[in-house]
């Protein structure tokens, strides 16, 4: 069930919150949390009944353990609980990966299903054992744990909450008491993040999906047509989890549930590290103070701070997917982030707009192959954006700026761009032109002051409300995958 869908948003949504908030007022917070809970079981029910088992397992699995470890600690145990937890998501996303690694062309051909969110809801619970273990949370009881890892805003793709931020919540005794300033501020950055997913992000997939799908199937791309594509995933991502993210603290808020901000306009980072404190602002903290930090972070030196900086960055790229493609853009980042990490150490800083262009430049690059289908394509398209398949530009703007001809080719139609019309170029770069003014000028929704969210409100409501009525599915969201 998508956010973005009517059944969600008509359906679900109302009568989730309505029993929530009347049994709250009739039996008291236990009752409303345990329909919390139901709701959102049934919320990942909906994808596939068969895996609520498995979630149901692992929840329960995993408050034991927990609970033990909270109480008397346990290093061996809490090395059982973290490594069965990643056992159990190492089978279901990785092992066909590892075997093809291992094997080669002999690798059996295993017809795995990938549970939905097994990252999301992995990372929460192993973040639960270390806590416990650590003794840094609060004491807990089974429904309002069930609640923290299984809360339906956050289950899918995040964020990525600790215990110690959202378990308190969800014992609060006046939990399911309508508050009006929740309600308001929820609903209104629920609607907001939806306008991005349905108007702006699912747009920009027009002019992405058609250029890396040509790249696919062994097509070359012209110069316009690569930096067109790429430019385009560039935003449909952005807006594609950012919208999720901004749905997602919406819903909890409504429920009185405050969720941590997962962005913060990513694309204005001036560095790499900076670009990586602002983007998917959960995950960057998971990673961070359970892998880079544990493993000696900068403690230990230069070179020993590049290495966990490597290391970090390729399992941040393998939690992404069981692919080359996601090991080669991790490695990048990671690459990227030991160069700064040198750099700001021993050499002066950039100034401000080189640095800014620079770090943009290193992401938009890294996103080839986040989005493409594997390493011929990601090469395939890195080489059209160098302009090694050529530059080509309909005739008709060749005709409108002779002085074009010297340096580009004239065609009737740039066939991978859009829906391959003559004006596909022009539209093209009206839009992206709009998509990053948006993102490289302008406040993210919860640093907006209340008169411009509403003007953004007003600005894309009807849009908003047309997409989500009339177009004909739900388009998933892209965090979905991972």
């Amino acid at each position: 069930m998508l956010f973005s869908s009517p059944t969600f948003v008509l359906g679900f949504l109302p009568l989730c919150l309505a029993g929530f908030f009347l049994l709250g007022q009739w039996a008291g917070g236990r009752a409303a949390l345990a329909w919390l809970l139901g709701a959102s079981f049934f919320f990942y029910g909906w994808w596939n009944p068969a895996f609520v088992a498995l979630l149901a397992g692992s929840v329960a699995a995993n408050f034991l353990l927990g609970q033990r470890l909270y109480s008397r600690g346990g290093r061996v145990w809490l090395a059982i609980g973290v490594g069965g937890n990643l056992a159990v998501l190492g089978w279901f996303k990785y092992a066909g990966f590892l075997a093809a690694i291992a094997l080669g062309p002999v690798a059996p051909q295993w017809d795995i299903v990938l549970p939905l969110a097994i990252s999301f809801f992995t990372f929460q619970q192993i973040m639960f054992l270390v806590d416990s273990y650590r003794r840094d949370r609060t004491p807990t009881t089974f429904v309002p744990y069930a609640t923290f890892v299984a809360f339906f805003p956050h289950l899918i793709a995040g964020p990525i909450v600790r215990p110690g931020e959202i378990l308190p919540q969800l014992a609060a005794p006046d939990l399911a008491r309508p508050r009006d300033d929740n309600l308001r501020e929820g609903a209104l950055r629920f609607v907001l993040g939806l306008a991005k997913k349905l108007v702006l992000a699912d747009s920009f997939a027009a002019f992405a999906d058609p250029g890396f799908n040509a790249a696919a199937a062994g097509q070359n791309l012209s110069l316009l047509e690569a930096w067109a594509a790429v430019l385009a995933y560039s935003l449909q991502l952005y807006f594609d989890f950012s919208g999720y993210s901004d749905m997602a603290i919406g819903l909890a808020r409504v429920m009185n549930v405050r969720f941590p901000e997962n962005f913060n306009s990513p694309y204005q980072a001036r560095d790499i590290a900076d670009f990586w404190r602002r983007w998917h602002i959960t995950l960057s903290r998971f990673l961070r103070d359970y892998l880079y930090i544990p493993l000696g972070g900068n403690r230990h030196g230069a070179p020993r701070r590049w290495v966990n900086l490597m290391i970090t960055m390729l399992l941040g790229g393998l939690w992404h997917g069981a692919a080359w493609n996601f090991v080669i853009w991790g490695g990048l980042h990671g690459f990227f982030l030991a160069v700064h990490a040198a750099y700001a150490r021993h050499t002066r800083a950039l100034p401000g707009p080189v640095a800014h262009a620079l770090t943009l430049l290193c992401v938009i690059l890294a996103w080839v192959p986040f989005r493409a289908a594997d390493l011929g394509t990601a090469a395939n398209i890195w080489a059209a954006m160098a302009g090694l398949h050529g530059f080509l530009v309909p005739r008709m703007i060749i005709d409108l700026w002779p002085a074009l001809s010297v340096i580009a080719t004239p065609v009737a139609v740039l066939p991978w761009l859009g829906d391959a019309r003559t004006l596909s170029l022009p539209e093209a770069i009206l839009c992206l032109g709009l998509g990053w003014a948006i993102v490289l000028l302008l406040p993210n929704i919860h640093a907006m002051s209340p008169r411009a969210r509403l003007g953004a409100l007003t600005a894309g409501f009807a849009l908003t409300v047309q997409a989500l009525l009339l177009a004909p599915h739900a388009t998933p969201f892209l965090y979905f995958r991972f």
